[in-house]
């Protein structure tokens, strides 16, 4: 195993948002690329705002993205490790230890009951024109950072600045500082939205005297629509409704890794272990990422559609029964319904509607389609001639259904597809599905009949 140790520290304060997944996710194909060690780190300080309910939320999604932990809290068959506890609320004496070192070191000092970080150099007073007051500025030069991805970024940090609040509660920068000291995290892999507080960061690492560790600052995921960064409340921004409408967790990973990071080519669908092979922080892009609701459907079809049968058929069952879809019937037709629609669908989600009528002869009838097939050919002819068709065709396979019709509209003088459309609206109500003697295959004979003259009748 590397020397390389990354961490993802989320606060478990609301749903997971799927930016901390790319960042989890980064962060993890670093350390599989590195053979180094990646960290899970809870960072539930916000008493107000933690939530236990939260906190399982973020085991849970990060195991089903399939992103296990090497080290963190022991969660089945993830976490362990040396460098725990690994959620900040149980560490409050190791910062105390910290501060007291900054304290001892002079580079610590209390004011107004809080406890505040000292920068070394010459001091001076100036007024502050946006805070309305005076302020005491120190002479310091700019800190720099050679970050992995953004090259070289300076800021200046020439104010002292508190790391423990007068409540007596350390705050963000100090315990994220500490604890990458403690775990001998070696790079740190963030959003580019941390970047600001970096200068702190690097100031408090000197302040303990120890070298910082590698900082590469990954871009923000943008909002589909509009300016900004996706918030939790866009649409499309929780990995729980992705869990919950039946995407493939490898389509989502896929699709994420695209998210800032390219493999050097115009590959899209990858297997996780090309993605671990080829991942590196060079290729991680210092453009914002624009997130795509349509290009995430479309490879989650592209997964759906690689899926061996009995997977896929599975998978459908397991979603039919959580959704409370499921109709009691034969598996083998059940089956036979979902391999039917597997290359059609974009997601499990789409499945019931997709196919409800082939549980169902109640199913309702498209108003609009109807007036659309009826004003167009002789479909009442057309109808007629398929029922007779259906009386006698070999209804053993989809072939020869499909070989049944062509010989049908050749023998009239017709195309396939003057039969197609008002075939699929007497067996569907529709316009869209799967292939039209697929269906009939699938549906068989007595039903496909039996439906056939009900339209017709109709008419």
């Amino acid at each position: 195993m590397s020397s390389v140790r990354v961490r993802f520290a989320p606060s478990p304060t609301g749903f997971f948002h799927i930016g901390s997944a790319r960042t989890a996710l980064f962060n993890w194909l670093y350390a599989r690329h590195t053979g180094g060690t990646f960290i899970l780190r809870i960072e539930d300080t916000d008493k107000e705002r933690n939530s236990e309910a939260f906190l399982n939320l973020i085991y849970d999604s990060l195991a089903w993205l399939g992103l296990n932990w090497d080290e963190g809290p022991k969660i089945g068959k993830n976490g362990g490790g040396d460098f725990g506890p690994y959620r900040q609320s149980e560490r409050s004496d190791i910062y105390r230890d910290y501060v007291a070192k900054l304290m001892n070191a002079g580079r610590a000092y209390e004011k107004d009951g809080a406890i505040w970080f000292k920068l070394l150099g010459e001091r001076y007073e100036v007024f502050d024109e946006h805070r309305k007051k005076t302020v005491t500025k120190v002479k310091v030069p700019p800190v720099v950072i050679e970050d992995r991805i953004r090259g070289r970024v300076e800021r200046l940090e020439d104010e002292d600045f508190v790391i423990v609040r007068s409540d007596g509660n350390p705050v963000f920068h100090l315990v994220n500082v500490v604890d990458d000291i403690a775990m001998q995290v070696t790079h740190i892999i963030r959003g580019e939205d941390h970047l600001s507080n970096t200068s702190k960061h690097v100031a408090l690492y000197e302040g303990f005297g120890v070298k910082p560790p590698e900082f590469a600052h990954i871009p923000l995921i943008l909002k589909q629509n509009g300016p900004g960064k996706m918030s939790k409340r866009d649409q499309g921004a929780l990995i729980e409704e992705y869990q919950r409408r039946g995407y493939l967790p490898e389509a989502l990973v896929n699709f994420l890794c695209l998210l800032g990071w390219n493999p050097g080519d115009d590959r899209e669908k990858m297997p996780i272990d090309e993605i671990v092979r080829l991942f590196d922080l060079p290729g991680v892009n210092q453009s914002n990422a624009r997130f795509d609701d349509k290009k995430l459907a479309h490879m989650n079809m592209a997964y759906l559609l690689a899926q061996p049968a009995e997977q896929f058929v599975a998978q459908a069952r397991e979603y039919f029964t959580r959704c409370e879809k499921l109709i009691p019937v034969a598996p083998e037709y059940f089956r036979a319904v979902m391999l039917l629609c597997q290359p059609k669908v974009k997601g499990l989600e789409e499945l019931p509607a997709y196919t409800a009528y082939f549980f169902t002869d109640d199913f309702v009838i498209d108003q609009k389609v109807r007036d659309k097939v009826m004003a167009k050919g002789e479909p009442k002819a057309r109808l007629a001639e398929l029922v007779e068709l259906a009386k006698s065709a070999d209804f053993t396979s989809e072939a020869t259904m499909t070989e049944a019709l062509k010989k049908l509209a050749e023998s009239k003088g017709l195309g396939f597809g003057d039969y197609q459309a008002v075939a699929r609206l007497a067996v569907t109500g529709t316009n869209v599905g799967p292939s039209i003697t697929g269906i009939f295959h699938v549906l068989g004979r007595e039903r496909t009949v039996r439906r056939l003259e009900t339209c017709l009748t109709g008419f």
